[in-house]
């Protein structure tokens, strides 16, 4: 986020403001509250959650009005929170998973949120059953036909500006836009207007980390009221709708839902992360028909023009040949040329490094290449796949799992392109017999990061990716 975005946005201090000082709940409080927290959501027959900055800070982002918020911050002069990861490299917190877990039981009807992180529909939430109000960093839309895109970068506009890319769609090809408003954009009725319909039709309004102080966002719940439904808030600094809330739990957002959710007996699932890129391989015969002159390319899944943000570098050696040179490609976009008698066939090995904030350094794919073999076509069930990376994931408790999605044929030039996806992170959640008791602590609510290897991911975050990202 940069300095003149946030300043941008600061005026907002001065109006309404309820206050920056945290509050906790005395223990034996907390835990009578998160009872009746999980009771009332038990027996909710439509229950709407309505999220804000405070359900991401334990995932690296920096929330507003929080001591170390942006707004807290540059309000006393002191330098902006630096992220624990890269934006692109977030993980779910226990609240969004949790979340997950809710909709599968058929608890959650809908969700809400003001931030543009995209970790709710990173998470699992159906994008049919979330409203996100303000935009998402990582997702672009076509303004002709609708389709939207979820990248694995963070897209490099905001305020609804096209951008460097066109919707894939052969009958459409419109310039895509972010989705991500400025401050003076309104709230687009495709996600106001369900917001608001499953507000009305709510018997509880959940409200997890907001201050409640945007408008017209922090007015959705009041909604629920009319046909009288409940509101809940659970936050640390008092907020305006605090009165008009039949229950306000202070304690922190993760602790709180954890044991909301051993109350409700409900498990709260694993975060594992699958990422794509291609794999082109270009091929042509030379003059004399002896040769073949070929490219192998590393790519992003998203456009051969989009960035791979989570690949450092690529390691190219050979099987059982050496007459080929191993190459070490450091630099995007990832591309190696040879040339190969056009009678022989061999194996390359293919060692894509990950970079900090993977739980994973490197995984190593063998691709066999027969120039004299025809390329076919190869569409599997890409979701049966995917679950299958996931499940096994789980089960191995570690990082790396890979498979091809698509292998498509290209006549002109020819080329095959196949699409990996790639196991980069799993989270688990674990279990903490003292969620309670030490609720008055600043640590967070134990999240274990599997590695292949073994070590941790670091928590760095490079100044870079510090711009006008609205969170």
């Amino acid at each position: 986020m940069s300095l003149g975005y946030a300043e941008k946005l600061s005026y907002i201090e001065d109006v309404g403001n309820v206050g920056m000082t945290e509050y906790f709940d005395p223990p034996h409080v907390l835990q009578e509250k998160i009872e009746r927290l999980a009771t009332m959501v038990k027996k909710s027959k439509h229950l709407v959650v309505f999220t804000g900055a405070g359900i991401s800070t334990s995932c690296g982002i920096p929330d507003f009005r929080g001591p170390k918020g942006i707004w807290t911050l540059q309000r006393e002069g002191k330098a902006l929170p630096e992220a624990s990861l890269p934006f692109h490299r977030a993980m779910p917190s226990l609240t969004h998973m949790a979340l997950v877990e809710l909709e599968k039981a058929g608890i959650l009807k809908f969700l809400i949120s003001q931030n543009v992180d995209g970790l709710h529909l990173r998470s699992g939430i159906p994008r049919e059953k979330l409203a996100e109000l303000h935009g998402n960093s990582f997702m672009e839309a076509c303004p002709s036909c609708g389709v939207e895109y979820l990248r694995d970068f963070e897209v490099e506009t905001i305020g609804l500006k096209e951008t460097s890319r066109r919707c894939s769609d052969v009958k459409c090809g419109a310039k895509l836009k972010d989705t991500v408003l400025d401050w003076e954009d309104a709230l687009p009725p495709k996600e106001m207007d369900p917001a608001e319909k499953h507000c009305r039709m709510a018997d509880v309004v959940l409200c997890l980390g907001t201050s409640l102080q945007i408008t017209p966002a922090c007015n959705l719940p009041l909604k629920s009221l009319r046909g009288g439904g409940k509101i809940i808030i659970v936050n640390l600094q008092k907020t305006p709708k605090d009165k008009k809330a039949s229950l306000v739990i202070h304690g922190r957002v993760d602790k709180v839902i954890a044991s909301a959710m051993e109350f409700l007996k409900l498990q709260i699932p694993p975060f594992v992360r699958i990422d794509l890129f291609e794999v082109i391989l270009t091929q042509a015969l030379s003059i004399d028909r002896k040769y073949v002159n070929w490219t192998l390319q590393v790519a992003s899944a998203h456009g051969r023009r989009a960035p791979l943000p989570f690949i450092k570098s690529v390691e190219v050696s050979f099987l059982d040949n050496q007459d080929y040179k191993e190459a070490i490609l450091q630099m995007q976009p990832f591309r190696l040329k040879r040339r190969t008698m056009q009678a022989k066939s061999f194996e390359l090995v293919l060692k894509v490094n990950f970079i900090d904030g993977c739980g994973c350094q490197s995984v190593e794919i063998n691709i066999p290449i027969d120039f004299k073999v025809s390329i076919d076509c190869f569409n599997p069930d890409k979701d049966a796949v995917l679950q299958r990376l996931r499940d096994t994931a789980i089960q191995d408790l570690c990082c790396g799992q890979n498979a091809v999605i698509e292998r498509t044929a290209i006549m002109m030039p020819k080329s095959e392109v196949t699409v990996y996806a790639i196991v980069t992170n799993i989270v688990q959640y674990i279990k903490t017999s003292n969620v309670l008791a030490d609720s008055l602590s600043n640590g967070n609510v134990k999240r274990q990061r599997e590695s292949v290897n073994g070590t941790g991911t670091s928590r760095k975050r490079s100044k870079v990716h510090r711009r006008k990202s609205r969170y």
